[in-house]
């Protein structure tokens, strides 16, 4: 980092949205919904399945970057104690944001379960089972309590959970910003490192000794990548062609370690990429995911251009296009909560309508669901716009006959 920049940008630079910023996260949720459909098709062409890292590093550092802008300026203006008190607040509506999730799909899977429904429309899956959820109503005295501590905390239900731990990090990495920005870096690598070599993670189950899935003392290291660049903390990278023929290597080196296609062809390969799990581990983000993030985020920041402008040029259906992935991008949270329930419920809908391996089946599941989070994220747009304060013009009221007496 930059000792000598500022700890802070100017509050106008700070409040104006980032067209890329929203872009970029929209997009992030349609993938993280495409992975979390089960056997969906289309999971076998996002980006996971050609590098290291995925849709979640995406979601994670334009979080940091969105963060940086919602809750910085609070440190700046307020001072420690303000930000502290915004940042709180924050971790509270993530928490029971989470609490209402997890509560949503697992009483909603146990009652369709419960129901015999299922059964009578001749579908015997377990979609209980299949999120690993029967031990929160079998061992209801342990994973009650552990839902409410996060020291429950099931694969499908783990991102929130990570979240609100980075948040929590953001009051000592500003603090120790007013010291000297070494010092964060120093933070930010030290915790990265205790968890790489598992030395500091969280219990994700009361009767095990299963540990989060994501590990927020690593990922916190993309999240404050991008609360860094936001802040003018780290310098922004110049458009350089050697810069992006390295990128454009980078991201193409990682694909026969990441390609089935090509990693199931060659044993080589495969024992290789066993070799080196320290490196591109998902849970302890290791460092190739952190490279090939960052490769693949250069690229996309050239390809945008300056301020974005790139996103804007083009024929009328690619404009809407990105507006519409914009909308969602700024509805981040909104969208990702419906992303995980529709997911589901489209996975259900579709056992019952027939095949699911169907193409047509496939197609229709992944369509209908990027329709419905569209409509989450401009109905809570709507919502959040608070059009019933807006000031109502009635029309001209008729005048009153005198013969007509006041009450």
């Amino acid at each position: 980092m930059n000792a000598n920049a500022h700890t802070s940008l100017p509050l106008s630079r700070q409040k104006k949205r980032d067209p890329r910023l929203d872009f970029f996260r929209g997009l992030g949720m349609f993938i993280i919904f495409v992975a979390h459909l089960p056997a969906n098709w289309w999971a076998l062409w996002i980006p996971a399945r050609f590098g290291f890292s995925d849709a979640t590093e995406i979601f994670v550092f334009c979080s940091g970057m969105a963060s940086a802008i919602a809750f910085g300026k609070i440190f700046d203006t307020h001072g420690l104690g303000m930000g502290v008190a915004r940042i709180a607040h924050r971790m509270w509506q993530v928490y029971w944001s989470h609490i209402a999730l997890f509560l949503a799909i697992a009483a909603g899977l146990a009652g369709l379960h419960e129901s015999g429904l299922l059964t009578t429309l001749g579908n015997n899956r377990d979609y209980v089972g299949g999120l690993n959820l029967w031990h929160f109503f079998t061992k209801t005295e342990m994973t009650l309590p552990g839902l409410l501590t996060l020291t429950y905390v099931p694969n499908y239900f783990d991102i929130l959970p990570m979240y609100i731990v980075i948040l929590a990090l953001i009051p000592a990495v500003m603090a120790l910003a007013r010291l000297h920005l070494g010092a964060v870096a120093v933070f930010m690598i030290g915790l990265w490192l205790l968890a790489t070599f598992r030395m500091i993670d969280l219990p994700a189950e009361p009767w095990s000794d299963r540990r989060w899935f994501f590990n927020p003392f690593a990922w916190q290291l993309v999240f404050f990548t991008g609360f860094a660049f936001m802040r003018g903390w780290l310098p922004r990278p110049p458009v350089h062609p050697v810069l992006i023929v390295l990128a454009v290597l980078i991201v193409l080196g990682s694909v026969p370690f990441a390609y089935f296609r090509v990693l199931n062809t060659s044993e080589w390969l495969q024992q290789v990429r066993a070799s080196i799990e320290l490196l591109w581990i998902k849970s302890e983000f290791g460092i190739l995911r952190y490279v090939h993030f960052l490769a693949l985020a250069y690229l996309a920041w050239v390809a945008a251009g300056p301020s974005g402008k790139y996103l804007s040029y083009g024929p009328a259906l690619w404009q809407g296009f990105v507006r519409v992935v914009q909308k969602v991008g700024q509805q981040s949270l909104a969208v990702f909560l419906a992303s995980l329930v529709v997911a589901q419920s489209i996975n259900i809908l579709r056992d019952l309508l027939g095949d699911r391996s169907d193409w047509i089946s496939q197609m229709l599941s992944n369509l209908v669901g990027f329709a419905l989070l569209i409509a989450v994220a401009y109905t809570v747009s709507w919502f959040k716009s608070q059009p019933w304060r807006a000031p109502k013009t009635n029309p001209a009221s008729p005048p009153i006959s005198p013969s007509v007496d006041k009450l």
